[in-house]
């Protein structure tokens, strides 16, 4: 069983409260499951609040809200085990078409929703640390993240560049652990692991717990790096880290961003995906009450990036604001 089937307990019960206050006396007859992203990130949270936000606003549904990663959440929608997913847009590109490693073959069934906020590649060691590039990272103990994580995707991506690989990080007498974002923290702050790696929102809850103990430094992607990357992949870009996202950060930090945004299965009705989308955008104050990085979030970018085909339930809504394809 999927770990989004598993919740289909909780979205029952769900559906009762969510059916009495959006369909009245009858129960809702259509799940919406949304795959979000792991405790500790910005995408849990999220989607919490827009599982609850859908069931009130969008008669006939009902909703709940599980963890995920960027590559499993294209997979669990195109496969009908999410309706909704969180993830990148180069991610989804990679997904739909199927030409990236992460995926071994196309999903078809996946369309664009919605674009968010801009992400960031970060990689935090301890302060006092003599770690001062990826490449010292090849035999150390170190947090990438989960197997079906974006993030871990775009470890492995850099890694490779500075001439190493996670297997050759184990080789060389270091570890690998793929947990989540507060199991990596708990690790660092107990010395377990010597570097942390996410790519979410920029600044981030968890790297700033560990900014404010036990310190940390953010490890740069090198302009020959980045460059060669940005090259092969259009889904990515530049983002500058610096004292405004990290008060510690003495410079500023290159690194790869991508942008982060919604996908949703093709075959969830046009009604009830444009109803969705409506939900969206006009309960914009609830989810900048849940994560500040939702300011960031603009109706007029809602298309930014979209590299996989719009669903047609969204394109309606967004044709109805006038918002283009950018």
């Amino acid at each position: 069983m999927s770990r989004i089937s598993k919740l289909l307990a909780t979205a029952a019960v769900v559906g009762l409260v969510t059916a009495g206050t959006s369909t009245g006396a009858f129960a809702a007859d259509t799940f919406v499951r949304i795959a979000s992203g792991p405790a500790g990130g910005s995408w849990y949270p999220l989607g919490a609040k827009m599982a609850e936000i859908f069931g009130k606003n969008v008669s006939g549904i009902s909703t709940s809200n599980g963890p995920g990663g960027g590559i499993g959440n294209v997979l669990d929608v195109n496969k009908g085990e999410a309706e909704l997913g969180w993830t990148y847009g180069h991610t989804a590109y990679d997904g739909y078409t199927g030409v990236a490693p992460s995926f071994k073959k196309a999903n078809p069934n996946v369309r664009h929703l919605a674009t968010f906020y801009p992400a960031a590649f970060q990689t935090a060691v301890l302060a006092k640390s003599g770690i001062m590039s990826y490449a010292d990272l090849k035999d150390k103990n170190i947090s990438p993240g989960k197997a079906k994580w974006s993030g871990y995707a775009a470890f492995k991506m850099i890694a490779g560049k500075y001439g190493f690989s996670v297997d050759d990080v184990k080789k060389a007498g270091g570890a690998v652990h793929h947990v989540g974002y507060s199991d990596s923290v708990a690790l660092m702050k107990d010395g377990h692991i010597d570097a942390f790696s996410g790519l979410t929102s920029l600044p981030q809850a968890s790297f700033l717990d560990l900014e404010f103990n036990p310190g940390i430094r953010l490890l740069p992607v090198s302009e020959e790096v980045l460059g060669g990357i940005l090259k092969s992949n259009p889904g990515y870009v530049r983002v500058d880290m610096n004292s405004s996202h990290y008060k510690s950060m003495k410079s500023t930090v290159p690194t790869l961003g991508a942008v982060t945004i919604m996908v949703v299965n093709k075959d969830l009705s046009d009604d009830i995906v444009y109803n969705i989308t409506k939900a969206l955008w006009e309960n914009h104050a609830d989810l900048a009450g849940v994560k500040k990085v939702w300011n960031k979030v603009k109706l007029e970018n809602a298309l930014r990036g979209a590299a996989t085909p719009v669903h047609p339930g969204a394109m309606r809504y967004y044709k109805e604001k006038g918002v283009k394809k950018m």
